[in-house]
């Protein structure tokens, strides 16, 4: 057995020190919690679909790697999700992994990835891996997009990637159309524009995508319901998807979560259903909300709401007493300036919804 102290000293001197002094990506443990925490759909399969995704994954050769060939993959995804035929797809284990191609792909050590800020945390994380300086731009105080020093700070930092998330995670927030346009034609190189949770408000910049050089558009299918099985598109001009995909790893999708994917999506219908049902529980969630004294509520396009309490109530309190009554949500007390003394709480169904204005109400009414 290899001593502690030895084991120490070579993780010292071999992982790169800048990775040493980070955490790991965050995940709460949820087994026996109604789970407000991650912006997952809390809508179950049907039982007929399930039936529908074992059959297909009985025809499944598990002892192959997979088929190379994506033209049925790729024909599906454009048809159910209304993507233009002149654009190509890139398909990623999760977004995630399509964040960290696109950085590895266009960023030399010490090149700038540029964000609104507070956003998306792995757009950091993957600049990070990938040698890259992040910039952050923050948000106004009311947590709108600051376009006038996004474009000061694009002009400063010339930008390989600029990232905008929208909506925007964790805020909600969805940005106007002539700000974004005026970042799209200062950028100096590529502007993806993550539309994780586009189903929750039905507004994209999709079928703009012929007209923008330089955009690319994210996406990725675990908000609408299939968080378990990590699958993400990107969406663009053939020339830009060709250079990502060349250090895209091979295999990176699996049998497994190919057949599943294209077996649900025979049946798109039900997650369409399942995301308007839980557009309209936000938009009920949100009203109890306001109704709450000392609780202030931001406008959400996504399938969460930011909550920000007032100085005579601590969120992280509010959380610790949310998680004994068995409600996992996310404290963002610590993670920006900006979102000081807030939770963000995903939407779950009517029942769970409830569930967390009666705790929350009762928890601030002993305050």
């Amino acid at each position: 057995m290899i001593e502690d102290k030895k084991l120490l000293d070579i993780i010292k001197v071999t992982v790169r020190e800048d990775i040493q002094s980070m955490t790991a990506y965050p995940v709460s443990k949820s087994a026996n919690y109604i789970k407000l925490d991650a912006m997952e759909s809390p809508y179950d399969l049907p039982e007929d679909i399930l039936e529908h995704i074992i059959t297909n994954l009985r025809k499944v050769k598990l002892n192959r790697y997979p088929n190379t060939d994506k033209s049925q993959l790729i024909r599906t995804i454009k048809n159910k999700f209304n993507i233009p035929d002149e654009s190509d797809l890139l398909f990623g284990n999760g977004s995630d992994e399509l964040i960290h191609l696109i950085i590895q792909s266009c960023c030399k050590p010490g090149d700038t990835v540029l964000s609104p800020s507070p956003s998306f945390v792995f757009f950091e994380m993957a600049s990070q891996f990938n040698h890259a300086k992040f910039i952050k731009v923050n948000l106004t105080d009311d947590l709108q997009l600051d376009t006038s020093n996004m474009l000061k700070s694009i002009k400063q930092h010339s930008p390989k990637i600029i990232f905008l998330a929208m909506p925007n995670n964790p805020t909600g927030g969805l940005w106007n159309d002539n700000d974004v346009l005026s970042i799209i034609n200062i950028a100096p190189g590529l502007v993806i524009i993550d539309e994780a949770y586009y189903a929750f408000n039905k507004k994209s910049w999709m079928n703009r995508l012929h007209e923008l050089s330089n955009v690319l558009i994210l996406r990725t299918v675990s908000k609408i319901g299939l968080a378990g099985i990590r699958f993400g598109y990107l969406a663009g001009h053939p020339k830009w998807i060709n250079q990502i995909n060349k250090i895209r790893p091979p295999y990176n999708i699996n049998v497994l979560t190919e057949s599943v994917i294209l077996s649900i999506l025979d049946n798109k219908h039900i997650l369409d259903e399942h995301s308007n049902q839980i557009l309209l529980n936000r938009i009920k969630l949100s009203e109890s909300l306001k109704k709450l004294n000392n609780v202030k509520v931001y406008d959400s396009y996504g399938n969460f709401v930011l909550v920000k309490f007032d100085k005579s109530i601590s969120a992280t309190n509010v959380f610790n007493e949310l998680k004994l009554s068995n409600i996992l949500v996310k404290d963002l007390s610590d993670s920006h300036a900006l979102l000081s003394n807030c939770l963000r709480l995903s939407i779950g169904t009517n029942s769970e919804n409830d569930l967390l204005i009666k705790t929350i109400s009762k928890i601030i009414s002993k305050k």
